[in-house]
């Protein structure tokens, strides 16, 4: 009996007992923003990885924001010193009704918020995981989990943590997430800058405005070349392989939050907004934040007030090279598995796999969920593409410590 058969038939036996755990999760409400209901919800992913027997621990954060008992959940299954990473995330965006945190199973498919973004993920990890131990695959290798708590609002607190504390071993072979990449490998992503811009004017009745300094009209002033600029990013063209053609340029939002002013009667003595810049992985971070800052500042000048900059996010881009003896090992698995060959892609957002890029990991996003129903109110995950993606991460387990 040939390795993919055997993977298979550990695997579908617990089809149910997969889509339970999910159901379980889905019920969870994590929402992030604010970041509700985490510690319910490590104790319950601590428990199911106990009774796996992976070793389980939950690593209490700081205070962060407004997320509730922050943490991190951490799991080991092996005892070999050569490791590879499962990284995952149980928070979840803030859902369209409140329905969604009841898993619907219907046509092979499990509806609910998180399902593909990515506690379907995490289920397919756990089970790939315990698969890999069970057939004998993990040699003198071992799987460490990270389960973190605050990927969806940039994951400072818990992925930050893990880098921070040396929690990272540099010498792993690989870390994968298991994101909804619909069976595609995730090899590179995006960098992250997000600014918070605010100029100053003078408040004034609006009986007597002439005495004002209008903060909104030199907001307006300084957005200008900002949104030029950003009309300019959008016609940049990265190398890296991307599905639809027209998602490569270079990304910028001008304002995606903003404001101003005190009432309707006052001219407002301030006013701010956000800049969220998404880079590709030829563009460098420290230059983009110079590029930015000058415009800011000469728009600033010119309309005859000053800018404040506070820099909220700045996250490198990521990549690794398809050609990679460990990036082709994944891609192996994923065609045994599935029985077609995968592509390798940009990411179009930023992924967790910075963390570990930046401390020279090899890192990919592969999953079975599907990036254009993550977030939305028809959320859902292919019960048997989950299946299919713990064979992914059991054959890869095997090929990495083979």
């Amino acid at each position: 009996m040939n390795l993919t058969t055997r993977i298979h038939e550990w695997i579908e036996p617990r089809a149910e007992e997969m889509a339970s755990l999910l159901e379980k999760l889905v019920a969870m409400d994590t929402e992030n923003p604010p970041g509700r209901g985490l510690g319910r919800c490590a104790a319950y992913l601590h428990e199911v990885m106990e009774r796996f027997g992976f070793a389980p621990e939950i690593i209490p954060l700081a205070p962060h924001d407004q997320l509730e008992e922050p943490c991190v959940v951490r799991g080991r299954v092996g005892s070999g010193a050569r490791l590879i990473y499962f990284h995952g995330h149980f928070d979840v965006v803030p859902a369209q009704s409140r329905s969604q945190f009841t898993a619907e199973r219907r046509d092979g498919r499990l509806f609910g918020r998180g399902a593909a973004d990515m506690k379907g993920g995490i289920v397919s990890m756990l089970y790939g995981a315990a698969a890999a131990r069970d057939l004998g695959l993990l040699g003198d290798g071992s799987i460490v989990f990270h389960l973190v708590c605050d990927e969806e609002t940039g994951s400072d607190a818990s992925s930050g943590h893990l880098q921070r504390a040396g929690l990272i071993d540099t010498s792993a072979l690989a870390m994968v997430t298991g994101e909804p990449t619909a069976g595609t490998i995730w090899h590179a992503s995006r960098g992250a800058l997000t600014m918070r811009v605010e100029l100053k004017g003078t408040e004034a009745h609006v009986g007597q405005a002439h005495l004002g300094d209008n903060a909104f009209q030199h907001m307006i002033n300084v957005a200008a070349p900002l949104n030029e600029l950003a009309g300019e990013l959008l016609k940049k063209r990265t190398a890296f392989p991307m599905e639809d053609e027209t998602a490569k340029g270079s990304m910028m939002v001008v304002g995606g939050a903003s404001g101003s002013g005190v009432n309707f009667n006052a001219v407002p003595g301030s006013a701010w907004f956000s800049i969220d810049r998404r880079f590709n992985p030829e563009e460098d971070v420290d230059e983009e934040i110079e590029r930015l800052t000058t415009i800011i500042n000469s728009a600033a000048e010119a309309s005859g007030t000053s800018a404040s900059i506070e820099i909220l996010q700045r996250q490198p881009s990521g990549s690794v090279d398809q050609a990679h003896p460990i990036a082709q090992k994944l891609a192996a698995s994923v065609a045994e598995i599935e029985g077609t060959a995968p592509t390798f892609e940009l990411c179009p957002g930023i992924l967790e796999t910075r963390w570990y890029a930046q401390l020279g990991v090899p890192a990919f996003g592969y999953g079975a969920g599907r990036l254009d129903v993550s977030h939305g109110p028809g959320e859902y995950i292919d019960e048997a593409a989950m299946r299919r993606c713990a064979g992914v991460y059991a054959m890869f387990a095997a090929k990495a410590f083979g």
